[in-house]
């Protein structure tokens, strides 16, 4: 899911902080797939297109994973936009989500496209199967054990030299907060890039940037597997 910010089953957009609607506090899988099935039409009708995608991230987006040799998975996809974006210049990608109602707008919106409703960290993917995973704001739903968990698994499924890009909210600690949807976490950007090297990906790029408008502050880490 792409949240634009928004996450495990919203993929996308960028740090937006644009209500679309109160939701739960808890933040298991289940939880967040009703979460954002509830809010999912005004989710894509608000934060589902291209205009929200900040022209820097897209920059980045193309430059790290525009020319990997390989499959591209788009992690917590959402509304498709940034799938479709891969799609348009050439990636071999794919994108999964845990929402139903997310992966149907993107069969239709990019129907050249394979979407599937799973998980991310979905234990029956090939170990080494896929060049380069785009995990944006696919992350911010999980709490530190959860993402210690997911790490690795993203790490057994990227071919060794892979590339992954995760988008996440910044902030000078961790904390949860009351995200639109459902409870979410913001990150010190030092403390995800250390988890990431913990599970085997050492950094190539950050991009960080303060709050702009709506928008909360943004981060976003680049990193090669190990």
């Amino acid at each position: 899911m792409t949240d634009e910010p928004t996450g495990q089953t919203a993929a996308g957009a960028g740090a937006s902080d644009a209500t679309v609607g109160p939701g739960p506090t808890t933040t298991g899988p289940g939880d967040v797939q009703r979460a954002y099935s509830l809010l999912s039409q005004l989710y894509i009708e608000r934060l589902g297109s291209m205009e929200i995608v900040h022209h820097d991230d897209l920059r980045l987006i193309e430059r790290h994973l525009g020319s990997v040799d390989g499959p591209v998975l788009d992690a917590g996809c959402g509304p498709g936009h940034l799938t479709g974006f891969l799609d348009s210049i050439g990636c071999e990608v794919s994108g999964v989500d845990l929402v139903p109602e997310f992966v149907a707008h993107a069969r239709q919106a990019h129907p050249g496209v394979q979407f599937e409703v799973e998980s991310l960290t979905d234990a029956s993917r090939p170990d080494s199967s896929l060049a380069g995973v785009l995990a944006w704001y696919s992350l911010i739903h999980l709490d530190p054990d959860q993402l210690d968990a997911a790490m690795p698994a993203i790490r057994r499924v990227v071919a060794p030299d892979g590339t992954v890009v995760v988008g996440f909210f910044e902030g000078p600690v961790r904390e949860a907060f009351d995200h639109k949807v459902i409870s979410a976490y913001r990150w010190p950007v030092d403390e995800i890039a250390s988890r990431l090297a913990a599970a085997g990906f050492v950094e190539v790029e950050r991009l960080q940037r303060g709050h702009e408008g709506e928008r909360r502050p943004h981060a976003v880490l680049v990193a090669r597997a190990v």
